[in-house]
């Protein structure tokens, strides 16, 4: 490497948890010298300002090159965090403080080593000798686990847990073999594999605030089932036919079809099956709020630690309506070409619309959504199904020859019409029972319900329609009338 510092500055990369701080200590070991930590540069920073991290560092590091012919320097990642993000008032300082700290130390012909995270500024990348921790392989997996467990390890098969979790560190590793150690556990794969779905995998979705439901209970979908099954579960589920035959969930997949025709239902159910696999944006993120890019972010850097997972956004439609939305579909568009790394790759992103139009034409090009599951209304004989289904919830109100009764005037109802079918004569009944001495045969409020059902589907389409048809009567601005309405010529 050119230039004279490259003799003088180490720099060690890598994740945190691969073993950075444990090779520091075993340099600091062999060849002395002095060994700082976080720790040593909060305590020389706790009485000045805030906002002088890097000065703190600078007088420290400085200090006590003069002191010693070798420094090391741990935790610089941690500090890099700290003073990374763009809202952070004096941005690149960082870089000017370490090049002050490494031109010192070459000219004085003392060693430093320093630890980081990430990517280092071009500045300083072109200045030290870099070394950086890889990633564990399954060999890794193994040999960390036998440290804490012992002989125990060998009954774990390390490869199907790697290709579970592949992404996991040494404190993980360490903590998953604490746990078995402390419960008095067999010592065994799936044990091992629990542990890590249960604790250290965590979806964004708190499981106790989702309605328990199964793809089974979705009635009049079984090819959307069958495919789900297939591309989704299938390969998440069965780790040793998918890697033994390379196999991973879809990349991209859409399911579209009306309100009520159980989209969201699905994203429910996957997230009981798949627990610390799954990942949900939905309506809580409010796009075009401050912390939405953020958030979104967040996710998809979880999945991308947890993967293979699935990432699903619901009503990804009403995100993109209105067009503005521009750089999540961008990110989105990236993520479905795994471009970002090699875990982006394992990651399924799957969409809910009603209405495909409103989504970004390249987004849904071929290829980048590679499954089109469509969510129909249910026919007959699936409204029949659902409708006794629902009725035999209610107890004994109603009858299936109740169900017969009326199964014509649901055409064209969702399964989530059919529930609110019966909830709302359920309510009428007791209504009446409690208002009336005498009731009406139990069909007759069965009768009522999709009356009233069917009457606020027709107001909903009437407004729906209004909507639409004051969309298409808005004049449609253009850059240029625009710019000549404040003033400015209208060729540019």
């Amino acid at each position: 490497m050119a230039g004279s510092a490259a003799g003088r500055v180490f720099a060690l990369g890598g994740e945190t948890g691969r073993g950075k701080t444990t090779v520091l200590r075993n340099i600091h070991a062999e060849f002395g010298g002095s060994y700082l930590s976080i720790a040593d540069l909060i305590e020389r920073g706790a009485h000045n300002h805030p906002l002088a991290l890097e000065e703190s560092l600078f007088q420290l590091v400085l200090a006590t090159l003069k002191q010693r012919e070798v420094v090391i320097v741990d935790d610089f990642e941690l500090l890099q965090n700290a003073v990374g993000c763009h809202t952070y008032p004096r941005m690149r300082w960082l870089d000017a403080i370490t090049l002050g700290l490494f031109d010192y130390a070459d000219k004085a012909g003392k060693k430093l080593i320093f630890s980081y995270g990430g990517n280092l500024p071009g500045p300083l990348h072109q200045r030290v000798l870099k070394a950086s921790i890889p990633r564990f392989r399954v060999e890794d997996y193994e040999s960390l686990t036998r440290v804490w467990l012992g002989e125990a390890a060998l009954s774990i098969d390390f490869v199907k847990v790697f290709r579970f979790a592949p992404k996991l560190n040494a404190h993980q590793l360490k903590a998953a073999c604490n746990w078995l150690l402390a419960g008095k556990r067999d010592v065994h794969t799936e044990e091992f594999i629990e542990y890590l779905r249960s604790q250290r995998l965590t979806s964004n979705v708190d499981l106790d605030e989702v309605q328990a439901v199964e793809l089974t209970e979705l009635i009049g979908v079984d090819e959307v089932i069958r495919s789900l099954e297939i591309h989704i579960a299938f390969p998440l589920e069965n780790d040793r036919l998918a890697g033994e035959m390379n196999l991973r969930s879809k990349r991209g997949v859409l399911l579209y079809g009306p309100p009520g025709t159980g989209k969201t239902t699905v994203g429910r159910a996957l997230a009981h099956r798949l627990k610390g696999k799954f990942f949900l944006i939905d309506g809580t993120f409010i796009a075009g709020t401050g912390d939405f890019y953020a958030r979104v972010h967040q996710v998809f850097e979880a999945a991308k630690e947890n993967a293979p997972a699935v990432i699903f956004i619901d009503d990804a439609d009403a995100i993109f309506e209105g067009g503005e939305e521009q750089g999540l579909y961008r990110y989105l568009l990236t993520m479905l070409d795994g471009l970002e790394s090699e875990s982006a790759g394992k990651v399924c992103v799957m969409m809910t619309a009603m209405d495909v139009g409103h989504l970004p034409l390249a987004l849904v090009r071929s290829g980048r959504v590679e499954l089109w599951l469509e969510m129909k209304l249910p026919d007959a004989e699936a409204r029949r199904a659902i409708l006794t289904r629902q009725v035999e919830k209610s107890g004994n109100l109603f009858s299936a020859d109740d169900c017969d009764g009326v199964l014509a005037a649901t055409e064209g109802f969702t399964g989530a019409d059919l529930k609110r079918v019966v909830e709302d004569a359920k309510s009428l009944l007791a209504y009446d029972r409690a208002t009336r001495a005498d009731t009406e045969r139990a069909g007759q409020y069965l009768v009522q319900a999709i009356e009233g059902v069917a009457l606020n589907k027709q107001r909903y389409a009437e407004a729906e329609a209004g909507a639409q048809a004051r969309l298409a009567a808005t004049p449609k601005l253009s850059l240029g009338s625009l710019m000549s309405g404040v003033g400015f010529p209208v060729s540019l």
